[in-house]
């Protein structure tokens, strides 16, 4: 069973919808129980950075102590972060070392909203089937920074800003499956096989 993580954002449909139309079992929940006992876990995202954690942190041991397969989606990945900067200074849950900040006025309109390209940066099972080039859906005014090491694609938007993410069991992006046509159904597609293996 996969469990998104209802901790109070919006877009819980979207994704759950998303997912089982590539073949998952899926619940919405907050219970802790349903949480441990998951096969993989989606941390979905629209929202606030401060609100999120904070009802993230009421759970914290429980999602700690997770090792299975684990999606961050926008927001959902920012809280991966060792801290963010919107709306004041927050810890995150600090399961990537990094930080979330706003994109400088230089880049022109903010948030950043729409399709833009990724650059695949390394080659991994998540991106199994995915080229740079390919266009995805984002929607975010906040981008986190991260050591390479983590980084397994880039977007341009005035700056080059870490798109896909992955440390361990811990996967990220910035962009939104869900919304990203058939490309983000592949990516999605194939967290349900790494969850499956």
């Amino acid at each position: 069973m996969m469990v998104i993580v209802n901790y109070g954002v919006g877009n819980l449909k979207s994704i759950s919808k998303a997912l089982e139309t590539v073949g998952a079992s899926v619940v919405v929940t907050q219970n802790p129980d349903k949480i441990k006992s998951a096969s993989g876990v989606v941390f979905p995202g629209v929202g606030a950075f401060r609100s999120a954690i904070e009802r993230l942190n009421a759970m914290k041991d429980v999602i700690d102590s997770l090792e299975v397969p684990i999606l961050g989606i926008c927001l959902g990945m920012q809280l991966f972060a060792t801290e963010s900067t919107e709306g004041g200074l927050h810890k995150g849950l600090d399961y990537i070392p990094g930080k979330v900040v706003r994109f400088p006025p230089s880049v022109g309109k903010v948030p950043h909203m729409g399709w833009n390209t990724l650059e695949i940066i390394k080659e991994t099972e998540i991106l199994e089937g995915i080229e740079s080039g390919e266009f995805v859906y984002f929607v975010h005014s906040y981008y986190m920074q991260t050591d390479d090491e983590f980084v397994i694609s880039k977007t341009d938007y005035g700056i080059d800003f870490p798109s896909g993410i992955e440390r361990e069991n811990y996967f990220g992006f910035q962009f939104h499956p869900e919304k990203s046509g058939k490309i983000g159904l592949r990516i999605l597609e194939n967290f349900v096989s790494i969850v499956r293996r």
